[in-house]
């Protein structure tokens, strides 16, 4: 029973319960107090099903400060923040993390977002300056200014004293970082360790002083999976002229920010310049997709030219355009098998040395041709089978056709296993994403190997012989 009483713990929804307790009627202050009992998350899930006239309601009732947290976790922050006066809105963003809150100022008019960012507080508004003075695809341009910092010659009872008077306005608190003299960054203190720590004790040897960093202008792409392997709350930011503390990534920004080159990646993969999103417009959307299918267009045109050059050996030998799709399918199998692969290993932060990735391709090349020896006996046996039995020709000629369709499945299976690890990795050593290696691009180089192969070896075997 008690296992099944977890079970349905886990699986409620509050929703409806939310729902309720804001519709009661019941006075404001219990109305706030039992709302309090629930996760800000699960109060923002409820806010499509509210009317305006709700939504407005329960600012009066919640406050600002109450608010900002459930404003942060909202689909559409901006819509709700032009629903309500300026000067609340302005209240909303001064309270919320730099970061949140620049992407909630972001889906607004500019009309709203300029009468909003007029009313915000000037500090706040120099931090949302300097974020927003970042490249998108730079750290910078997502780091939080909500973080603690102390110097590094204080003793623990200041750095204590300190903690608790920034504790105020920067709640997260799990990871103190430390900055010497100059101000530029010295190391981070674990709170468990400040606040275990005995009086007596030398602060400076609860500082871990090689704790992780980015500059504010690296890549995110370059450094977000080397990231992924700490497991801290927090990786400071720091100016990259002085070596100064500006902001912080938390580890939700860590989660979010491998997600989206995820999703980027993956648009890759489908032959898209950037992920596509649901709601985004028809220009948009063909811009994303026409400049990969008009390159792709012309390396079909290519494949064809290549089988318009062996136009010969199809006039001579029509019953070999049967076998072409078998090929080229199995080349293109083949080819996306080790691109994912490649791709996979070089986003998990393998060892990038040339050694390595030589070893990748070396790898990949050996698994290609052992497959393509096997599947070029089967396909030899297959067709061997299928033309003794359906087709009036002689011997000679049924195993020299199994043999060039068994020999051709080989070659090209071989070749696309070394193309789709080769390609990706000679991308990645140029600087470039190696995901631009899409599975439809690797498939036609693959399918252009596979016709020279395949033709090439009819014309060899069949007709000039």
């Amino acid at each position: 029973m008690e296992n099944k009483k977890d079970t349905s713990l886990l699986e409620k929804d509050y929703g409806l319960q939310i729902l309720n307790i804001i519709r009661s009627g019941r006075d404001d202050s219990e109305i706030k107090a039992q709302l309090q009992e629930y996760h800000v998350n699960d109060i923002a899930g409820v806010f499509e099903e509210l009317a305006v006239e709700e939504r407005e309601s329960l600012l009066e009732i919640l406050g600002t400060e109450f608010m900002s947290e459930i404003v942060t976790f909202l689909d559409d922050a901006g819509e709700y923040l032009s629903e309500i006066e300026a000067d609340d809105a302005a209240e909303i963003i001064e309270q919320m993390d730099v970061d949140d809150a620049i992407e909630a100022l972001e889906n607004l008019d500019e009309q709203t977002r300029t009468e909003i960012i007029d009313r915000i507080d000037n500090e706040i508004k120099e931090d949302i300056d300097l974020i927003n003075s970042y490249d998108d695809q730079e750290f910078g341009s997502r780091m939080s200014t909500n973080y603690i910092v102390v110097e590094r010659n204080l003793t623990i009872k200041e750095a204590m004293k300190a903690l608790v008077s920034e504790a105020a306005e920067n709640d997260n608190i799990y990871t103190i970082f430390v900055v010497n003299e100059e101000e530029t960054f010295y190391g981070a203190i674990d709170l468990k360790d400040l606040i275990v720590a005995r009086s007596n004790v030398e602060l400076e040897s609860l500082i871990y002083t090689n704790f992780p960093f980015v500059y504010d202008k690296d890549l995110i792409s370059d450094h977000i999976e080397r990231l992924r392997g700490y497991s801290e709350h927090m990786i400071p930011v720091l100016c990259k002229d002085n070596n100064r503390l500006l902001g912080v990534i938390t580890s939700t920004d860590i989660i979010e920010l491998i997600d989206e080159e995820r999703n980027d990646d993956y648009a890759k993969l489908a032959a898209m310049s950037s992920d596509q999103e649901p709601d985004e417009g028809l220009i948009v959307s063909l811009k994303k997709r026409v400049p990969w299918l008009l390159a792709l267009l012309l390396m079909g045109l290519a494949v064809s030219a290549v089988v318009g050059a062996f136009e010969n050996v199809v006039a001579e030998l029509p019953m070999i355009v049967s076998f072409q799709s078998l090929i080229l399918g199995m080349a293109g199998n083949v080819g996306t098998q080790s691109l994912a692969v490649t791709v996979r290993a070089l986003g998990d932060g393998a060892d990038k040395s040339l050694k390595k990735q030589l070893i990748t391709v070396y790898k990949e090349i050996r698994v290609a041709l052992l497959n393509g020896i096997i599947f070029g006996a089967v396909s030899f046996t297959i067709v061997s089978c299928y033309l003794f039995l359906f087709a009036s020709y002689g011997a000679y000629f049924v195993i020299a056709s199994s043999g060039c369709v068994g020999l051709a499945m080989c070659l090209a299976m071989t070749i696309s296993g070394l193309t789709g690890a080769a390609i990706p990795i000679g991308l990645n050593r140029l600087g470039t994403d190696p995901a631009v290696a899409s599975g439809p691009l690797i498939t036609t180089i693959n399918d252009l190997v596979a016709v020279i192969s395949y033709y090439g070896l009819a014309w060899a075997l069949l007709l000039h012989l």
